[in-house]
């Protein structure tokens, strides 16, 4: 086994994965109440003690809501995110819980190697993360209105891709939001559309030249703005106009709202 990937919930009211390799169990993010994320590690054999780090990507409550409650489970567990995060979190974790990371620079925990990367959010400093062991890498990138060449060559790079499909952008310019609401999810500090996700895994496939079939799983839809048909047809489409066929040239589907999902091994 190399790295395996589980979601205990993926969405705007709440995240948190887990990704474990045959030593090492790391939690992104942990926005749902606290007993779901205690129901996900037991689902899969595991408890809170187990967990070898946190990783914070961004202060929105939908991504740190039980960062109080697992940093005190979780009593082995590193908690790393950047500084402007921890700024905006201080007090729900005591400061010699906080293991500062940035952009600049990778860390270890266990045996997986952590690479952050910077987002486009309107958040203090948000991160992305990729997370890889033994040449396999699982990359997470939500939140975040635009992507950039790092974000890119992390995707390339991956085995197991968890991309954001917020909205639809016709549903959300239609739909009860207010304008200035509106306005920021579309904006570049906001969230990735189905569109712009469709559009960012056809500049991924071009660039990989069929040497792997990557694993895509569309992740962060809104309740409102969006469905996991729309999302699934909308990219799928996208691809298939560029000639990439689902099953051949990659697989994808879409994680579910509140879900725990299986331990998918890469």
């Amino acid at each position: 086994m190399s790295l395996c990937f589980s979601s205990f919930a993926s969405g705007s009211s709440g995240n948190c994965y887990m990704i474990k390799s045959e030593n090492t169990i790391i939690l992104v993010d942990v926005g749902i109440a606290g007993k779901h994320i205690i129901s996900g590690l037991s689902r899969h054999g595991f408890e809170a003690k187990d967990i070898d780090g946190i990783l914070v990507t961004h202060e929105h409550a939908d991504h740190v809501k039980s960062i109080r409650m697992m940093g005190r489970k979780s009593e082995n567990a590193g908690i790393y995110g950047s500084a402007g995060t921890f700024e905006q979190i201080s007090d729900k974790i005591p400061k010699e819980r906080y293991i500062t990371v940035s952009s600049d620079e990778n860390f270890i925990i266990g045996d997986i190697e952590v690479i952050p990367f910077d987002l486009s959010h309107d958040a203090a400093e948000p991160l992305g993360y990729s997370m890889k062991c033994k040449e396999r890498q699982i990359t997470i990138i939500t939140d975040t209105g635009c992507v950039s060449e790092k974000m890119l060559e992390e995707m390339v790079k991956s085995d197991l891709l968890v991309l954001e499909a917020n909205h639809e952008v016709n549903i959300l310019r239609m739909g009860s939001y207010p304008f200035s609401l509106k306005q920021r999810i579309l904006g570049d500090e906001g969230h990735l559309s189905n569109e712009t996700a469709g559009s960012i895994l056809c500049h991924v496939l071009k660039r990989l030249e069929g040497r792997k079939i990557p694993k895509v799983m569309l992740a962060h839809l809104s309740r409102e703005n969006n469905t996991p048909q729309q999302a699934f047809l909308t990219i799928n489409n996208m691809l298939f106009e560029e000639d990439f066929m689902e099953g051949k040239d990659y697989e994808m589907w879409v994680i579910p709202r509140n879900e725990i999902s299986e331990l998918i091994e890469i």
